[in-house]
């Protein structure tokens, strides 16, 4: 069993990046393969409803010049995908919601049925906004989404700050867990529940 990370963000190694490793131990904890995929920071398609890709059978976009079609060549040999994204003016990275929405729609059987969550990284608010609009292609896509013990958010500004938010790591390895769960229960018809973490919340103001 394999999971696709996807980090949508323009730093390699940022807070999403650190969010989406914390998920990625847990899950290799679990004995889950995982794959983080990076966008970079070359330009991303938007879909411009051409209809190519219907023509090819719904498995590439018919435009080959970014990283949609190589996500969606790794989505096809994972059995579950979380796709990460920062916060700009209190929505998900430009370059992570054009992916989303060309890859869903291009290369639909490669992600179908497949597990899916989102987790959005951001110094102060417009997470739960951004957390909500990569959700919802997923619902459209019979995607099942993976929970967790809350919304997938972590809070940070400068690389791998996010660390420091002691609930948004829980809620990563959560996230992670019963991840980990669905996939065992697909595969396998059963599956045993990890022990979950006492909860550790973690207030702004003190």
């Amino acid at each position: 069993m394999k999971v696709l990370l996807i980090n949508g963000s323009p730093r390699k190694e940022g807070n999403t990046y650190t969010a989406l490793s914390e998920c990625a131990k847990q899950l290799e904890k679990n004995g889950i393969e995982v794959e983080i995929a990076w966008l970079g920071v070359k330009p991303v398609r938007g879909c411009i409803a051409c209809g190519k890709c219907k023509e090819n059978g719904n498995s590439r976009c018919v435009f080959d010049d970014d990283v949609c079609n190589e996500v969606i060549a790794k989505a096809e040999k994972s059995d579950a995908i979380i796709i990460g994204a920062p916060v700009y003016w209190g929505q998900p990275a430009s370059q992570a919601m054009a992916l989303q929405q060309r890859m869903l729609y291009a290369g639909g059987p490669a992600f179908k049925g497949k597990p899916a969550a989102a987790v959005c990284v951001c110094r102060r608010g417009g997470a739960s906004a951004a957390f909500q609009t990569l959700q919802m292609p997923f619902q459209m896509c019979n995607m099942p989404i993976v929970t967790s013990q809350y919304w997938n958010i972590a809070y940070g500004r400068e690389p791998g700050q996010s660390a420091l938010d002691i609930e948004g790591m829980q809620t990563m390895r959560t996230l992670a867990n019963n991840m980990s769960v669905m996939l065992k229960m697909y595969a396998t018809g059963k599956a045993e529940k990890p022990e979950a973490e006492a909860w550790t919340p973690m207030n702004y103001i003190r």
